[in-house]
């Protein structure tokens, strides 16, 4: 009797409304822990879901953690260290693949940056010079009322920390 013959053993599967049971796998279905877990229906994670929900894990569970001290204490200076330590070895010890450059250069595209960044810094210059009068406040003085609740804070982080890390993986 051949192989394929055989019927293939039970295992964990779930339905279309997503829930778990016993019996045989779908057609195309991977079958084993993942599966079970419903991660197979997050193609989003790609490989290793496991160790990226982890890292997610710990990665949101730090910027709770490091979004609870108080603005420019030691305790800040160290929450954000440690991560752009850790992205910067990274960074160093695997350096990206090199990008060629374009062949050219998308002039209204990068004139709608530059003006968009020049105007920022006009702002948060003009304002510093002023001293800040309450009728033209220093984006800082916009953005801090903002992020005063811990969630939004902790939140700030985890994209402070996913914008670094695509930056190194990129």
């Amino acid at each position: 009797m051949a192989a394929e013959n055989l019927p293939a053993a039970p295992t964990d599967t779930a339905d279309a409304a997503g829930r778990l049971g016993r019996g045989m796998p779908a057609e195309g279905a991977g079958a084993g822990p993942a599966r079970a877990l419903g991660v197979a229906r997050m193609p989003w994670l790609g490989p290793q879901p496991a160790r990226k929900l982890l890292v997610g894990g710990i990665v949101v569970a730090y910027a709770w953690v490091a979004s609870a001290s108080a603005p420019f204490s030691t305790r800040a200076l160290i929450s954000v260290l440690i991560p752009g330590a850790i992205l910067g070895a990274i960074a160093y010890g695997r350096p990206p693949e090199r990008i060629p450059p374009p062949e050219s250069i998308d002039v209204a595209g990068f004139s709608y940056w530059i003006v968009t960044l020049a105007l920022l810094f006009e702002w948060e210059a003009s304002a510093f010079r002023a001293g800040a009068p309450w009728w033209h406040p220093t984006l800082t003085d916009l953005i801090n009322p903002m992020l005063t609740p811990h969630p939004v804070r902790g939140a700030a982080f985890v994209l402070w920390i996913a914008a670094g890390w695509g930056l190194v993986k990129r």
